[in-house]
């Protein structure tokens, strides 16, 4: 484990003409340790729009992305972007098996966490996508032709900036657009960050308490500072800095950090904790393989591979998301982009969650904060990779607040459901493709700007498991408090995977209950050996716990 420390800088922090001296965790500008913040070229769908029609012949507007291009084999409609995995444009899926119920007269929530992961954003510096998008340029200036449906590739250029939000992961607008990715299942492309703090503030404004001014937490990443930011404009408005302070964990190796819980794990980042990103080959070269020969029939000059073909899919991802629109997706059969969904499900079931020998390890130090609030005290981060300097002050980690909003990664979110021994997701998804019935769904789970809300319910009395068939909901006894977890605005039930919560309709769980199902998750996790032993590469398949298997 990392020293607990986190650097305590007096920065100099200019707005206007003032200067004010605050210490680095309370700085957000000028940024430190931001990461690449490259932006990308400026887009331009007034004028490359295909202006495509609906399946009834009727014009389909960009709302703002342009998502409604015809795809080989998509004859129920969906919508490809659905599919785009853990660079999925926010959107509600079809939720986890549980009945959404009003809550019971008399009940009342009376607090909130969230974690909510950042929005859409531009590609990782020097990316496999970047590799292929300049090659593909590189081939064209080399003399290579293509025809037929590639043909825009003899004049394409490539613009993706670097890791920083691209415009529909700030966006404002509160547009939904419901397409059917199933005969009964409707969802929206709406809601990133200014949305969901508009959403947000509807679903929990009433807890704030206007004489107050809550911590919020991110880190010094600038997508991830951004995110917080336009989340805070649009639970509070633009003049939110009067209502929150934003706590900046160091997003660094060497530095300890709950909220991106990977970078002090050393094992997670090696390949003993990739066995995920193994599978997600494995499947690539069977789903991608009449692809691949499709584009040959169309080049010249230039040989595609599985991987060119893969990353090319991802190029349509980062493309619509930063320009609103990219020719790379309509190469591509409906098929052929759920094939791609499913690489994501490999990837995040074998790097972070119950398949991966780090799985509990990256998320442990996030579910230990948690449970401290749930008790009114501070963590105990001994075995986790909290910050022990924050995690210690009462400033830094209040314990009084009704709500508390936190903002990470997908590696750490994913992770965190993993250290809470939410085994409906431990299945082990099969190399050979989708199984039927399958749990983990990465774009449901965690797509940009996804979000869990862990909701506290105070009930006068004990409310009835049998929600749908009691005649009185409450039960004989005293005042009884309930946690109840939505993720993406779905209750995913905790009796489904801690039995000590017991199965009811609600997929709630007594507080108390879910508390001491929760006391072994530190030592669970394994933390120590997990992210500093030395073990071998774990194949994907051997792990379902998420921790490594000691020899």
């Amino acid at each position: 484990m990392f020293l607990g420390v986190v650097l305590v800088l007096l920065a100099i922090s200019r707005r206007g003409d003032s200067q004010t001296t605050v210490p680095q965790y309370f700085q957000t500008t000028p940024e430190l340790f931001a990461g690449p913040t490259a932006t990308g070229r400026a887009p331009f769908l007034a004028e490359i729009n295909p202006d495509f029609v609906g399946p009834d012949g009727s014009f389909v507007p960009n709302a703002p992305l342009q998502t409604a291009e015809p795809i080989a084999g998509n004859t129920q409609n969906e919508n490809f972007a659905h599919y785009f995995g853990q660079l999925s444009p926010y959107f509600v899926g079809p939720g986890f098996g549980v009945k959404e119920y009003p809550l019971p007269a008399g009940a009342d929530i009376v607090q909130v966490h969230m974690l909510h992961r950042h929005a859409s954003r531009y590609a990782s510096v020097n990316s496999s996508s970047e590799k292929l998008g300049r090659g593909l340029v590189q081939a064209v200036k080399d003399g290579a032709k293509f025809s037929g449906k590639l043909s825009f590739l003899n004049t394409f250029t490539y613009g993706l900036g670097v890791e920083v939000l691209v415009p529909i992961g700030q966006q404002e607008y509160s547009h939904i657009l419901s397409l059917q990715r199933s005969k009964d299942e409707t969802s929206n492309i709406g809601c990133r960050e200014f949305d969901s703090g508009v959403l947000h503030y509807y679903d929990y404004g009433h807890l704030y308490d206007p004489s107050s001014k809550i911590i919020v937490r991110t880190t010094t990443q600038d997508r991830m500072l951004k995110s917080a930011e336009y989340w805070l404009a649009g639970f509070f408005g633009l003049e939110w800095p009067k209502n929150a302070t934003l706590e900046l964990q160091i997003e660094l190796t060497q530095f300890n950090n709950s909220l991106g819980g990977n970078l002090a794990c050393n094992n997670s980042n090696l390949a003993v904790a990739l066995g995920g990103t193994n599978a997600s080959v494995v499947w690539e070269n069977q789903y991608l393989t009449d692809a691949v020969k499709r584009f040959n029939a169309l080049s010249q000059g230039f040989t595609w591979n599985i991987s060119d073909a893969y990353y090319a899919q991802s190029l349509c991802a980062y493309e619509t998301v930063a320009f609103g629109y990219s020719s790379f997706c309509d190469l591509f059969t409906i098929a052929e982009w759920k094939g791609y969904e499913y690489t994501y499900d490999l990837l995040i079931a074998g790097n972070y969650m119950f398949q991966s020998p780090t799985g509990r390890a990256v998320g442990i130090g996030w579910v230990d904060e948690f449970l401290a609030r749930l008790e009114h005290r501070f963590p105990d981060t001994t075995g986790t990779q909290a910050n022990r300097t924050l995690d210690s002050n009462s400033i830094t980690f209040p314990l009084d607040q009704s709500l508390y909003f936190d903002f990470s990664h997908i590696s750490t979110m994913t992770s965190v459901l993993t250290a809470l021994g939410l085994k409906r997701f431990a299945p082990l998804l099969p190399t050979s493709g989708p199984p039927a019935n399958q749990q983990l769904v990465c774009s449901y789970v965690a797509p940009n700007a996804g979000r869990f809300d862990f909701e506290i319910i105070s009930t006068p009395h004990p409310v009835s498991a049998s929600r749908s068939n009691s005649t009185s909901v409450y039960l004989t006894g005293g005042p009884t408090k309930y946690i109840h977890l939505l993720i993406n605005q779905r209750t995913l039930s905790l009796g489904e995977s801690l039995p000590a919560c017991g199965k009811r309709d609600d997929g709630w769980c007594e507080l108390q209950t879910f508390l001491k199902t929760q006391r072994d998750d530190v030592a669970s996790a394994q933390f120590d050996y997990a992210c500093n032993g030395k073990y071998p590469a774990v194949p994907y398949g051997t792990l379902n716990d998420g921790v490594p298997q000691r020899t």
